[in-house]
Protein backbone atom coordinates (compact mmCIF):
# COMPACT_ATOMS: atom_id res chain seq x y z
CA UNK A 1 0.00 0.00 0.00
CA UNK A 2 1.17 3.51 -0.77
CA UNK A 3 1.97 5.55 2.32
CA UNK A 4 0.27 8.93 2.74
CA UNK A 5 1.68 11.36 5.32
CA UNK A 6 -1.05 13.51 6.89
CA UNK A 7 0.29 16.61 8.68
CA UNK A 8 -2.76 18.02 10.46
CA UNK A 9 -3.17 19.21 14.07
CA UNK A 10 -6.97 18.79 14.19
CA UNK A 11 -7.31 15.19 15.35
CA UNK A 12 -10.92 14.82 14.17
CA UNK A 13 -10.06 15.96 10.64
CA UNK A 14 -6.86 13.91 10.56
CA UNK A 15 -8.62 10.73 11.64
CA UNK A 16 -11.42 11.34 9.15
CA UNK A 17 -8.91 11.66 6.33
CA UNK A 18 -7.05 8.57 7.55
CA UNK A 19 -10.23 6.45 7.60
CA UNK A 20 -11.21 7.37 4.06
CA UNK A 21 -7.68 6.89 2.73
CA UNK A 22 -7.42 3.50 4.43
CA UNK A 23 -10.73 2.46 2.84
CA UNK A 24 -9.27 3.50 -0.53
CA UNK A 25 -6.26 1.23 -0.06
CA UNK A 26 -3.67 3.71 1.23
CA UNK A 27 -1.51 3.47 4.36
CA UNK A 28 -2.02 6.82 6.15
CA UNK A 29 0.28 8.14 8.88
CA UNK A 30 -0.86 11.13 10.95
CA UNK A 31 1.45 13.77 12.49
CA UNK A 32 0.17 16.83 14.36
CA UNK A 33 3.24 19.12 14.16
CA UNK A 34 4.95 20.66 11.16
CA UNK A 35 8.49 19.96 12.35
CA UNK A 36 7.72 16.29 13.03
CA UNK A 37 5.98 15.99 9.68
CA UNK A 38 9.02 17.39 7.88
CA UNK A 39 11.26 14.84 9.61
CA UNK A 40 9.02 11.98 8.49
CA UNK A 41 8.86 13.37 4.96
CA UNK A 42 12.66 13.40 4.83
CA UNK A 43 13.20 9.84 6.01
CA UNK A 44 10.08 7.86 5.09
CA UNK A 45 9.49 9.10 1.50
CA UNK A 46 5.69 8.74 1.41
CA UNK A 47 3.89 8.58 -1.93
CA UNK A 48 1.88 11.71 -1.08
CA UNK A 49 1.79 14.29 1.73
CA UNK A 50 -1.44 15.99 2.84
CA UNK A 51 -0.52 19.23 4.61
CA UNK A 52 -2.45 21.74 6.72
CA UNK A 53 -1.04 25.28 6.81
CA UNK A 54 -1.73 26.35 10.38
CA UNK A 55 0.46 23.98 12.41
CA UNK A 56 2.50 24.05 15.62
CA UNK A 57 6.25 23.57 15.34
CA UNK A 58 6.62 25.06 11.88
CA UNK A 59 3.67 26.14 9.78
CA UNK A 60 2.75 24.74 6.40
CA UNK A 61 4.34 27.62 4.48
CA UNK A 62 7.73 26.95 6.07
CA UNK A 63 7.20 23.21 5.62
CA UNK A 64 6.69 23.68 1.86
CA UNK A 65 9.62 26.04 1.41
CA UNK A 66 11.99 23.80 3.39
CA UNK A 67 10.91 20.59 1.67
CA UNK A 68 11.38 22.03 -1.80
CA UNK A 69 14.65 23.78 -0.90
CA UNK A 70 15.99 20.39 0.24
CA UNK A 71 14.96 18.79 -3.05
CA UNK A 72 12.18 16.65 -1.58
CA UNK A 73 9.88 15.92 -4.50
CA UNK A 74 6.96 14.17 -2.76
CA UNK A 75 3.63 15.47 -4.12
CA UNK A 76 2.14 17.77 -1.46
CA UNK A 77 -1.58 18.50 -1.28
CA UNK A 78 -2.41 21.48 0.93
CA UNK A 79 -5.69 21.32 2.87
CA UNK A 80 -6.55 24.60 4.58
CA UNK A 81 -9.37 26.83 5.73
CA UNK A 82 -7.43 29.69 4.09
CA UNK A 83 -9.25 29.88 0.78
CA UNK A 84 -8.31 33.19 -0.80
CA UNK A 85 -6.83 33.21 -4.28
CA UNK A 86 -3.66 34.76 -2.83
CA UNK A 87 -3.21 31.85 -0.39
CA UNK A 88 -3.84 29.21 -3.06
CA UNK A 89 -1.51 30.79 -5.59
CA UNK A 90 1.24 31.42 -3.02
CA UNK A 91 1.13 27.78 -1.86
CA UNK A 92 1.43 26.58 -5.45
CA UNK A 93 4.25 29.05 -6.15
CA UNK A 94 6.37 27.77 -3.25
CA UNK A 95 5.92 24.11 -4.08
CA UNK A 96 2.46 22.70 -3.37
CA UNK A 97 1.13 20.38 -6.06
CA UNK A 98 -2.55 20.81 -5.21
CA UNK A 99 -4.80 22.76 -2.84
CA UNK A 100 -8.13 21.90 -1.18
CA UNK A 101 -10.11 24.44 0.83
CA UNK A 102 -11.77 23.28 4.06
CA UNK A 103 -14.44 22.07 4.39
CA UNK A 104 -13.98 19.63 1.52
CA UNK A 105 -15.43 16.31 0.43
CA UNK A 106 -13.45 13.30 1.64
CA UNK A 107 -14.21 11.66 -1.70
CA UNK A 108 -12.53 14.57 -3.44
CA UNK A 109 -9.53 14.32 -1.13
CA UNK A 110 -9.16 10.61 -1.93
CA UNK A 111 -9.43 11.38 -5.66
CA UNK A 112 -6.74 14.08 -5.41
CA UNK A 113 -4.45 11.71 -3.44
CA UNK A 114 -4.97 8.97 -6.03
CA UNK A 115 -4.10 11.37 -8.84
CA UNK A 116 -0.96 12.57 -7.03
CA UNK A 117 0.06 8.99 -6.32
CA UNK A 118 -0.39 8.01 -9.97
CA UNK A 119 1.87 10.88 -11.02
CA UNK A 120 4.61 9.36 -8.91
CA UNK A 121 4.02 5.90 -10.37
CA UNK A 122 4.02 7.20 -13.95
CA UNK A 123 7.47 8.68 -13.39
CA UNK A 124 8.83 5.11 -13.41
CA UNK A 125 7.51 4.48 -16.92
CA UNK A 126 8.85 7.84 -18.12
CA UNK A 127 12.36 6.76 -17.13
CA UNK A 128 12.52 4.47 -20.21
CA UNK A 129 12.27 7.46 -22.54
CA UNK A 130 15.22 8.99 -24.37
CA UNK A 131 16.60 12.36 -23.34
CA UNK A 132 15.49 15.35 -25.35
CA UNK A 133 17.95 18.09 -26.30
CA UNK A 134 16.75 21.50 -27.47
CA UNK A 135 19.59 24.01 -27.77
CA UNK A 136 21.00 24.47 -24.23
CA UNK A 137 18.07 22.61 -22.62
CA UNK A 138 18.34 18.89 -21.90
CA UNK A 139 15.32 16.96 -20.61
CA UNK A 140 16.38 13.61 -19.16
CA UNK A 141 13.54 11.20 -18.22
CA UNK A 142 16.01 8.70 -16.76
CA UNK A 143 16.99 11.28 -14.13
CA UNK A 144 13.51 12.89 -14.02
CA UNK A 145 15.33 16.20 -14.34
CA UNK A 146 16.15 18.97 -16.80
CA UNK A 147 19.50 20.67 -17.31
CA UNK A 148 20.31 24.18 -18.53
CA UNK A 149 23.81 24.78 -19.88
CA UNK A 150 24.87 21.56 -18.15
CA UNK A 151 23.47 22.46 -14.71
CA UNK A 152 20.44 20.89 -13.04
CA UNK A 153 17.30 23.04 -13.11
CA UNK A 154 16.20 21.54 -9.77
CA UNK A 155 12.71 20.60 -10.99
CA UNK A 156 10.21 18.89 -8.72
CA UNK A 157 8.58 15.73 -10.15
CA UNK A 158 5.42 17.65 -11.02
CA UNK A 159 7.37 20.43 -12.76
CA UNK A 160 9.27 17.79 -14.71
CA UNK A 161 6.00 16.13 -15.74
CA UNK A 162 4.70 19.40 -17.17
CA UNK A 163 7.94 20.11 -19.02
CA UNK A 164 8.16 16.56 -20.36
CA UNK A 165 4.56 16.67 -21.56
CA UNK A 166 5.27 19.91 -23.42
CA UNK A 167 8.38 18.28 -24.90
CA UNK A 168 6.41 15.25 -26.09
CA UNK A 169 3.98 17.64 -27.79
CA UNK A 170 6.76 19.88 -29.08
CA UNK A 171 5.60 22.25 -31.81
CA UNK A 172 1.96 22.03 -30.70
CA UNK A 173 0.18 24.31 -28.25
CA UNK A 174 -0.98 22.25 -25.26
CA UNK A 175 -4.07 23.69 -23.60
CA UNK A 176 -4.31 24.34 -19.87
CA UNK A 177 -7.19 21.87 -19.73
CA UNK A 178 -5.03 19.12 -21.30
CA UNK A 179 -2.19 19.73 -18.86
CA UNK A 180 -4.49 19.80 -15.85
CA UNK A 181 -6.07 16.51 -16.91
CA UNK A 182 -2.82 14.74 -17.84
CA UNK A 183 -0.66 15.95 -14.96
CA UNK A 184 -3.08 16.58 -12.10
CA UNK A 185 -5.83 14.19 -13.15
CA UNK A 186 -8.70 16.65 -12.87
CA UNK A 187 -10.81 19.03 -14.90
CA UNK A 188 -10.26 22.76 -14.84
CA UNK A 189 -12.35 24.75 -12.37
CA UNK A 190 -13.21 28.44 -12.45
CA UNK A 191 -10.11 30.59 -11.90
CA UNK A 192 -7.94 27.50 -11.41
CA UNK A 193 -4.36 28.78 -11.79
CA UNK A 194 -2.56 25.54 -10.97
CA UNK A 195 -1.09 25.15 -14.48
CA UNK A 196 -0.12 28.81 -14.80
CA UNK A 197 1.67 28.81 -11.45
CA UNK A 198 3.61 25.64 -12.34
CA UNK A 199 4.62 27.13 -15.69
CA UNK A 200 5.78 30.28 -13.89
CA UNK A 201 8.05 28.13 -11.70
CA UNK A 202 9.39 26.38 -14.80
CA UNK A 203 10.20 29.70 -16.42
CA UNK A 204 12.04 30.85 -13.30
CA UNK A 205 14.10 27.66 -13.29
CA UNK A 206 14.67 27.28 -17.04
CA UNK A 207 14.04 30.38 -19.15
CA UNK A 208 15.65 32.81 -16.70
CA UNK A 209 18.76 30.64 -16.36
CA UNK A 210 19.20 29.79 -20.04
CA UNK A 211 22.03 31.66 -21.72
CA UNK A 212 20.63 32.01 -25.24
CA UNK A 213 16.97 31.02 -25.50
CA UNK A 214 13.57 30.97 -23.88
CA UNK A 215 11.73 27.66 -24.17
CA UNK A 216 8.22 27.85 -22.69
CA UNK A 217 6.07 29.96 -24.97
CA UNK A 218 2.55 31.20 -24.22
CA UNK A 219 -0.37 31.14 -26.62
CA UNK A 220 -2.57 33.65 -24.81
CA UNK A 221 -6.00 32.34 -23.97
CA UNK A 222 -5.08 28.82 -25.07
CA UNK A 223 -2.05 27.26 -23.41
CA UNK A 224 1.69 26.67 -23.78
CA UNK A 225 4.19 25.07 -26.12
CA UNK A 226 7.87 24.17 -25.92
CA UNK A 227 9.91 25.97 -28.57
CA UNK A 228 13.36 27.55 -28.47
CA UNK A 229 13.35 31.27 -29.22
CA UNK A 230 16.45 33.42 -29.13
CA UNK A 231 16.63 35.91 -26.28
Amino acid sequence: MSKVLIVEDDEVIAQGMARHLTAAGFDPVCVNRGDLGLQRLRFEHPAVCVLDLMLPGIDGWRFLETARAEGLGTPIIVVSARGTEHDRVHALEIGADDYLVKPFSMKELVARVKAASRRGVRTESVERGERIEIEELVIDPREVQAYIDGESAGLTPTEFKVLYQLALDRGRVVTREELLQKIWGRRQMYRDRTVDVCVKRLRDKIDRRASQHTFIQTRFGVGYKLEAQAK
